[in-house]
């Protein structure tokens, strides 16, 4: 029972998002690509406003703080263990860049130079942002689907 309730909630996750759960059903665009959904769902604008609240694109041409954010996301989606082995799989992917909306400016220097110098309470107040943000859109969720199938769950659990 407890199985079948998770695949429900991960069905229903799945759909939100958008990746089809059987063949029949093709929501997705043909050029969309997994790390730009995820990252659609970041609020871009909130991240700014931090940004400017620390100064943290002040004098910066090419690599922004949004760049060094989805650079470093997508070193830890793909588990890199250091900035040589981040920036060449950047490399690899660099015709898709765009894309993947983080930039062409990525190397290893400038990558070091960001996350020496940025200040890093941007990325940490914005990760607190998000957290909250969770917490307020899953919990209900998740509190509604055990208030659900609590009775069926007890049941399940004293014929045992």
């Amino acid at each position: 029972m407890l199985l079948k309730l998770y695949g429900l909630f991960l069905k229903f996750s799945i759909n939100d998002v958008g990746i089809p759960v059987n063949s029949n059903d093709c929501t997705m665009a043909a050029k969309n690509y997994v790390f730009s959904q995820i990252t659609s769902f970041l609020d871009r604008s909130r991240f700014n406003n931090i940004v400017r609240k620390y100064g943290g694109d002040k004098y910066v041409k090419h690599f922004s703080s949004w760049n060094q954010l989805l650079v470093m996301m997508f070193g830890q989606l793909s588990n890199r263990e250091s900035l040589r082995d981040l920036t060449n799989a950047v490399s690899v992917h660099h015709k898709k860049s765009y894309h993947l909306a983080y930039g062409n400016n990525v190397s290893k220097t400038n990558l070091a130079y960001a996350n020496c110098n940025r200040d890093y309470c941007i990325f940490e107040e914005y990760a607190y942002f998000l957290w909250n943000k969770h917490v307020q859109n899953v919990r209900p969720i998740f509190s509604n689907l055990v208030v659900m199938y609590m009775p069926l769950i007890q049941q399940q659990l004293t014929y045992a």
